[in-house]
């Protein structure tokens, strides 16, 4: 049996195509109502920390590749919901026997740091690599990874809700598993669904990608998170993307804070 154990039969299980979900209109997340009246509405936001799940912020570090810099507005802040770090937990329990663990990039998000990157810092390098992206279609291909800055309380930003997260695999206390690309590549090697179809059949990186992205999908989502197609990383648990994605009636949660 190799290292992974039982984890194995999770890194040969493909990701399902992620298409159906890609092809979604935009707008469709104003849509799914918020479930105001449910206890997990007014849950608190906690430090995940505090559940034995380890991280750092990547956008107040300066060690963030491609950025390479602190980002204006951003906190030493790892938050989720109280039900979304006890899940976090349980990941954790399945996982470390087997000597890992979740390690989070990215958990509530100020406005100020949403804002950066969906107004200048993408639409600006997207601009940079292919010119002609202009207008709508530019922005449309911004949404891809990063959300609006929540101004309707009725469709909140992902990461303004204190629900979504963005997040891999170590080694306890060690290496991160290998993924395939940078966290926060904004480009089509990210979609987590790439090595399903992409993975060059003679190399090693593609493989080893390609079963640790299937590992992170399938354990996050025994949990019940949805993963979000265009990103392998990022997943949520409550909010109107998971709602959507899960067919529940409603998102747990709305906007936490700014």
């Amino acid at each position: 049996m190799s290292v992974f154990g039982p984890l194995e039969e999770l890194r040969e299980k493909p990701i399902p195509d992620q298409q159906a979900i890609r092809g979604c209109p935009s707008g469709w997340r104003a849509k799914i109502p918020i479930d105001r009246d449910g206890a997990p509405f007014s849950e608190s936001l906690v430090d995940i920390h505090a559940h034995g799940i380890a991280g750092e912020n990547f956008y107040h570090s300066e060690r963030n590749p491609p950025y390479w810099k602190r980002i204006a507005g951003s906190v030493p802040d790892l938050l989720a919901r109280q039900s979304v770090a006890e899940r976090l937990a349980m990941v954790n329990a399945r996982l470390n026997p087997f000597g890992l663990e979740i390690y989070v990039f990215d958990a509530w998000r100020p406005r100020a740091v949403q804002a950066y990157f969906h107004d200048e810092w993408v639409p600006a390098e997207l601009q940079r690599r292919n010119p002609s992206l202009s207008g709508d279609a530019l922005m449309r291909e911004v949404s891809r990874y990063w959300s609006a800055p929540t101004t309707n309380q009725n469709a909140p930003a992902p990461h303004s809700t204190g629900a979504a997260l963005d997040l891999t695999l170590r080694w306890i206390g060690g290496e991160q598993l290998w993924m395939g690309s940078l966290f926060d590549d904004a480009s089509p090697i990210a979609h987590r669904d790439r090595m399903e179809t992409h993975a060059n059949a003679m190399c090693f990186s593609d493989e080893e990608a390609r079963a640790n992205r299937r590992l992170l999908h399938w354990i996050m989502n025994e949990r019940g998170f949805a993963g979000y197609s265009e990103e392998w990383w990022h997943f949520s648990y409550g909010d109107q993307y998971w709602a959507g994605v899960s067919g529940a009636a409603a998102a747990l949660y709305g906007k936490a804070k700014d």
